[in-house]
């Protein structure tokens, strides 16, 4: 805390302390506190006062002293001349003995004069000799770092040249009056052009390392390729020991870790050494000329120009030719990237990351359009897969050294979907060929290895096995069936193929592959077999049934293979193909066409019926017409349907029948006949009684014995005796249930016309007989 300065009454006696002070520091800091004392208590002007009288005590003090002292002031003056009397005779008699000095050293110094000139002769000499000697070292060391350049000791002559600066060049300049000046000055003057022959002829080596390893940079890919190639090898032999190590894939942590034992350097190895002396001793000489920036730049648009003469105009893609393959591309960029991969990591000055990284999406860009250009000559899959397994090694490759691949990456999709349309296109045709050529016949088996071959290609399960089976043998379906199932499996297995090796997109092929295989299915199978529905051969249509039947079953089985074979990366649920709803769909179709056919044939055999309405005598045997049809429908029964079914063989008997029956009642109630007598009837009944006959002899004969009620009974109405009781609603629905309300008045005004004319034409013979006496 500052102390507080005194409060003084009277600046007298702070005036009369302050000048005693001992000290100049004691008196200001005293002087200072009175002033802060005066300006604060506003008595400045006492201050001024006190100051003021103070110097006027010392002014009479000093006039005492002087009026009092006078003759002593007086009495100094007379001494002061007095001695200065005596100094001047004294300077008098120096003067005369600095004359006799000199005159006695002018002998003295001619003879001093003579030995300097001596002594400067003989140093000139000295100084020449000595002159020659570091001239001699210069030019020494000048020799010296040209026989280094000689010798491609380049750092070393480089070292020479700047030792020789320090040590000789610089210290002599910086004295211009130095002897070797002029010398020191010219070859000082040739270090540049000395500087420049080292540097091109550094650069000269490493164009020449440069070109060599331009040539050899296919080759490093090749020997880079082969070797991951090798990895890929180990790594599925550890796989096929430990299947858990199926989820790592090659350059994954995992993989990397367990392949440590086999290290193996690309650039060094027997087969190729990339020696990296000749760059390392070009950018360190450039360096240490300061001309870093300048040798970066160089070097950089030199290895543009490299990239771009390795990049050829064109690739053909199914050439053996090694110079335009594209392997061959392949392996050149991938030398290259690795080269410069590898001179980063050694020279991170030199090469940065973006540069390296910069031509590499350059190359990728090319490699890309060049391929792209050449896949429109394209048009076998298999030169596509052989194509993604190149790529595939060289992307595993350059992700091994770090380089981003999601380009390439990307460009497998195209390359997938190129292959999904050949393959498809290619399906395609082979599935045509198989439907167009097919004999719809059922398939004939000679040998149990012949049907143990269709049981592993097709989706085909029978309750006997093959011990049970006696051959020759006949299978339901016909020889299309196997053969588009073993198309099938193939599609699916080359379908996979392209995702060996390394694909990263393994979702889009299940999805492309389940709308590939849909749409073959659907367009080239099941649309062909329902074009040929519009066949008249009954055989052929029930055989195409039959194979849609196991084209249906096929593809709820591949359904299923579809959701085992997906990636796990696919999403989950269920996979439904659009084909088995065609196929479940076209089986409807197929059985309508069969009831057509069938129906047709009835209708037929039925038109040919010559039913006698007013024939004069009843009918001994059946007619030919329902012979044939019963006939015809036992046929088709025991052949050409048999291998349907046996839900299928019911319905279409059942229809058969059905519409038979309403065929054969329909001929009585055709508008053309106008009478119908009583043995007409029983030519009808007669026929009938064949039918049911016929139907009753077959399997499930209580349910197809229904479709011929309705027949029956109009029948047995038409013979009845009491044809009233048609009228009488409940004894027609006890005795004519299933009769048509309609046509039964019909049939029977048509029988009533029939006995009405009969009655007619025979009044007048009775009456004759009677008139005659005749009975």
């Amino acid at each position: 805390m500052p102390r507080k300065p005194p409060n003084w009454e009277d600046y007298g006696a702070a005036v009369e302390q302050i000048i005693l002070s001992s000290s100049d520091s004691d008196f200001l800091g005293q002087l200072i506190s009175v002033l802060k004392d005066a300006t604060t208590s506003g008595r400045t002007s006492s201050l001024v006062q006190s100051l003021a009288q103070y110097a006027d005590d010392r002014e009479t003090d000093i006039e005492k002293t002087s009026l009092t002292r006078h003759e002593e002031f007086l009495k100094s003056v007379n001494q002061l001349q007095k001695v200065r009397e005596g100094t001047v005779s004294l300077t008098v008699e120096i003067l005369e003995l600095n004359q006799s000095i000199q005159a006695s050293t002018e002998k003295l110094a001619e003879q001093k004069q003579a030995l300097v000139d001596t002594r400067g002769v003989r140093q000139n000499i000295t100084d020449v000799s000595d002159s020659l000697q570091e001239s001699l070292k210069i030019l020494h060391a000048v020799n010296n770092a040209h026989e280094l350049i000689r010798k491609k000791k380049y750092y070393a002559a480089l070292k020479s040249l700047e030792d020789l600066q320090n040590e000789y060049l610089i210290p002599i300049i910086q004295n211009k009056y130095a002897t070797q000046y002029r010398l020191a000055d010219l070859i000082q003057k040739s270090i540049p052009a000395s500087q420049k022959t080292i540097s091109e002829a550094v650069m000269t080596d490493l164009n020449t390392w440069l070109y060599r390893i331009r040539e050899t940079s296919q080759f490093l890919g090749e020997v880079a390729f082969y070797h991951t190639n090798q990895r890929r090898e180990r790594h599925k032999k550890r796989i096929e020991a430990n299947p858990y190590l199926n989820h790592f894939k090659l350059n994954s942590a995992i993989e990397l870790v367990f392949d440590e034992s086999n290290e193996f350097d690309v650039l060094d190895n027997d087969e190729v050494q990339v020696d990296f002396t000749p760059l390392f001793e070009a950018l360190h000489i450039h360096d240490s000329l300061g001309q870093s920036d300048k040798f970066r730049a160089e070097y950089a648009a030199t290895r543009r120009q490299q990239k771009d003469l390795l990049m050829p105009t064109s690739v053909n893609l199914m050439s053996d030719d090694d110079d335009a393959s594209l392997s061959s591309l392949l392996e050149g960029i991938a030398g290259f990237a690795i080269i410069e991969k590898a001179t980063m990591r050694r020279a991170p000055q030199l090469r940065s990351s973006a540069d390296v990284d910069e031509l590499w999406d350059s190359m990728c860009h090319t490699a890309i359009a060049l391929i792209t250009k050449a896949l429109s000559d394209v048009s076998n899959a298999e030169v596509l897969l052989n194509l993604k397994a190149v790529i595939a090694l060289f992307i595993q490759t350059m992700e091994s050294w770090g380089y981003s691949v999601s380009m390439l990456n990307s460009f497998q999709l195209t390359l997938f979907y190129k292959y999904a349309e050949l393959l498809k296109r290619r399906f395609s045709e082979d599935f045509q060929e198989i439907v167009s050529t097919d004999d719809y016949m059922p398939m004939a088996i000679n040998s149990a290895e012949e049907y143990n071959k269709v049981l592993e290609v097709s989706w085909f399960h029978q309750d006997k096995s093959v011990e049970e089976l006696t051959f020759p043998c006949v299978l339901p379906f016909s020889q299309m069936y196997p053969l588009c199932c073993i198309d099938i499996r193939n599609f699916l297995n080359q379908f996979y193929f392209f995702s060996n090796d390394h694909f990263q997109h393994p979702n889009i092929i299940d999805e492309t592959l389940r709308k590939s295989l849909d749409e073959l299915l659907t367009e080239k199978v099941c649309k062909s077999l329902v074009e040929r529905l519009n066949s008249q051969y009954l055989g052929q249509i029930v055989q195409i049934l039959i194979n849609l039947e196991h084209f249906q079953i096929a593809c709820q089985e591949l359904e299923q293979l579809l959701i085992r074979a997906r990636s796990s990366t696919s999403a989950g649920g269920p996979v439904t193909l659009v084909s088995t709803e065609q196929f479940r769909n076209h089986k409807k179709t197929a059985e309508k066409r069969i009831f057509e056919l069938v129906n047709s044939k009835i209708d037929d055999l039925v038109d040919t019926a010559e039913y006698d309405w007013m024939a004069a005598s009843p009918p001994t045997d059946p007619s030919s017409y329902m012979q044939t049809l019963t006939r015809y429908l036992s046929t088709i029964m025991t052949s050409t349907l048999l291998g349907l079914p046996r839900e299928i063989k019911e319905l279409i008997y059942f229809d058969a029948l059905s519409h038979a029956a309403n065929k054969i009642l329909a001929l009585p109630l055709s508008p053309e006949v106008e009478k119908i007598n009583s043995n007409g009837v029983a030519a009808m009944a007669k026929d009938v009684e064949y039918l049911t006959k016929f139907v009753s002899s077959l399997e499930n004969a209580f349910m197809l014995e229904q479709n011929l009620n309705e027949l029956q009974q109009t029948v047995a109405l038409m013979q009845s005796d009491n044809p009233e009781e048609f009228y009488d609603i409940s004894t027609r629905n006890k005795k004519y249930g299933s009769v048509d309300a309609m046509n039964g008045p019909i049939l029977l005004e048509k029988l009533a016309k029939a006995n009405e004319e009969t009655r007619t034409s025979s009044a007048p013979l009775a009456n004759f007989s009677s008139r005659f006496g005749l009975r």
